[in-house]
């Protein structure tokens, strides 16, 4: 019990460093609804955010509702999405999920974890990132950026992603959880780098334990 206090206290810490470094926290992928964001997220596996920015207008041009993309033919999907890798699966994937939302949800983006889930080509981190941009609701979103800071900083010992989901959901305040997760990206993109972290520069290395135990990347 001592050590989930030690630990809620740490994550506190950093939530307000991370809320001073990163003001906005604010999710990278471009999209107007909800549906929108369903859809890039689905595109953003394996795959740059700035990617699928760049392909998602002409997609979302074409076949901009659940309704007109559930209609689609999935060839002309590919041919659209064909740079963002995965490209078959990603189509096939987004034509499904189109018309599943048509059928059981009125052509409606759903709230719950289970009906997220439920959905073709849609996991847990997915399914999390549109509940808390979404529906303001807690979530944790296991981002790979995500899972690597938590782990350096010593919050969690595991790279399982329903592990990290689970052990952060306990750490983090519920109404900062998910701002939380797009600060992490934000600074795993700017700062803490895979494999070229940059901890002279880091806001957070007072709270690290990869910095603490002299791990340290270069500037």
């Amino acid at each position: 019990m001592r050590m989930n206090c030690d630990l809620r206290q740490k994550a506190r810490r950093v939530t307000a460093l991370l809320e001073e470094a990163y003001p906005r926290a604010l999710c990278a992928l471009e999209h107007t609804d909800p549906f929108q964001l369903l859809a890039a997220t689905r595109l953003s596996a394996q795959c740059t955010d700035a990617r699928v920015n760049l392909v998602t207008p002409a997609l979302f041009r074409k076949y901009p509702t659940p309704q007109a993309m559930a209609r689609a033919d999935v060839e002309d999907v590919e041919n659209i999405i064909h740079s963002c890798g995965v490209f078959r699966t990603k189509a096939r994937d987004l034509v499904a999920m189109s018309k599943r939302l048509c059928e059981l949800h009125g052509g409606k983006v759903p709230e719950s974890m289970e009906a997220l889930t439920a959905l073709p080509g849609v996991g847990r981190k997915t399914a999390s990132l549109i509940r808390g941009d979404v529906f303001g609701l807690p979530a944790v979103v296991t981002d790979t950026h995500l899972i690597r800071i938590a782990n350096l900083l010593g919050l969690v010992a595991t790279k399982d992603p329903f592990k990290v989901e689970t052990r952060l959901r306990d750490l983090l305040e519920p109404e900062k959880s998910n701002d939380f997760c797009h600060r992490c990206v934000l600074h795993g993109r700017a700062v803490c780098v895979a494999r070229r972290p940059r901890c002279g520069e880091c806001t957070l290395a007072g709270e690290c334990d990869y910095f603490a135990a002299g791990q340290r990347g270069g500037n």
